[in-house]
């Protein structure tokens, strides 16, 4: 099964953008494992085979949904300096994450087909920042993403409480060391 592309153009978007509304509006009204195929469908105004036929099942559905809302709607905080706009982006990026609805879009990306795809977007949105200061020494996505992200979803996900902020800016200027 091929994961959906987020942002198709046509009908094709039109409907696409129904169901990932219907999904956001049915999230904010009740548990997730309360939320059905139909009831999304009959929200978006769509059958249910719709849905099965581009998603194949509501986990990837979920997935889908929360990797969308991932995508950054604006650009990165731009403070004039690599480290600056690094703890920028990962403050909003532990801020966000950490709520319940946070937590809950890398429940369903981890449950999803493309996991990798998370990981993409968070080097997408790195390589910007670091395309910003091209005299400056570039630790390189992997090292930010190792050093950066990746402690900030295993908290989330796997402890009883977030990444403090004071850690994630000792984990940051040591992914800027050199």
């Amino acid at each position: 099964m091929t994961t959906p592309s987020l942002r198709p153009g046509g009908r094709s978007a039109r409907v696409q953008e129904s169901i990932h509304a219907a999904v956001r509006e049915l999230l904010e009204e009740q548990d997730r494992s309360s939320v059905t195929v139909p009831q999304i469908a009959a929200r978006a105004g769509v059958t249910p085979s719709t849905i099965y036929r581009r998603w194949g099942d509501l986990s990837a559905l979920l997935a889908d949904v929360a990797l969308a809302r991932m995508q950054p709607e604006t650009g990165s905080a731009n403070t004039g300096s690599l480290s600056g706009d690094i703890r920028a982006w990962a403050e909003q990026y532990l801020d966000e994450m950490s709520s319940a609805p946070g937590r809950n879009m890398l429940l369903d990306v981890q449950s999803s087909l493309k996991q990798s795809y998370c990981a993409t977007i968070i080097g997408g949105q790195m390589q910007i920042i670091l395309d910003r200061y091209p005299d400056e020494p570039n630790p390189g996505i992997d090292r930010l993403i190792n050093l950066v992200a990746a402690p900030i979803v295993f908290r989330i996900l796997y402890s009883e409480a977030p990444l403090e902020v004071e850690e994630l800016h000792r984990l940051i200027d040591i992914a800027l060391s050199q």
